[in-house]
């Protein structure tokens, strides 16, 4: 099956950072042959299945990897949080350190439906902290909290979004696995937390 190929492919590659070019050439064969069969191949028709906090399993974004590269600082798991009715998604990277010193790098953004697998992505607001002081405990109870018009004690500002041409299209969707690539050539693949 390709699916369990592609699940197999990315395992042990901490999202991408432990991969080797070898990998990531077999990883985007894998990606593309699964893409090939998407069962939803109008994904932005089906928000039923976007809806939903996925996790991160595998991506070639430098911008994420990277955080990766700070000093003292760790990755942990990524997530997008998808919003369907609200055209809304969260993007949350939980980081790890020094212990008492675990973060949060978040961005909220506004999508907006350009065809049937393709959003326009509008970034409004970014969040950075440290969990504790934040108060971060799950990505949906933090969604929560900014929904609810809460300020956080951490770098919180709002992005200027008019000059944004960012995309992101769906490339293959079922109930536990997405797959999207990035106006910026990434591909992202995860699955259903």
């Amino acid at each position: 099956m390709k699916k369990s190929a592609l699940l197999e492919a990315i395992a042990g590659k901490n999202r991408g950072l432990l991969a080797t070019e070898t990998d990531k050439q077999a990883i985007l064969a894998a990606v593309a042959q699964l893409e090939d069969r998407n069962p939803t191949p109008r994904p932005i028709e089906a928000p039923e299945l976007l809806d939903g906090n996925w996790r991160l399993l595998y991506t070639t974004s430098g911008g994420l990897l990277n955080i990766d590269a700070l000093p003292l600082l760790k990755l942990g798991q990524i997530y997008q949080c998808i919003r369907a009715k609200e055209a809304k998604v969260y993007n949350i990277a939980e980081v790890y350190g020094l212990p008492y010193l675990e973060g949060i790098v978040s961005v909220t953004a506004r999508f907006t439906p350009l065809s049937e697998r393709r959003v326009q992505v509008q970034f409004q607001r970014s969040i950075s902290g440290l969990q504790r002081l934040i108060g971060y405990q799950t990505p949906s109870e933090f969604i929560e909290q900014i929904e609810m018009g809460k300020t956080f004690p951490a770098i919180d500002f709002n992005i200027n979004s008019e000059n944004q041409q960012a995309w992101l299209d769906t490339t293959y969707l079922d109930n536990d696995l997405r797959i999207s690539r990035g106006n910026q050539g990434s591909v992202f693949v995860l699955t259903k937390a």
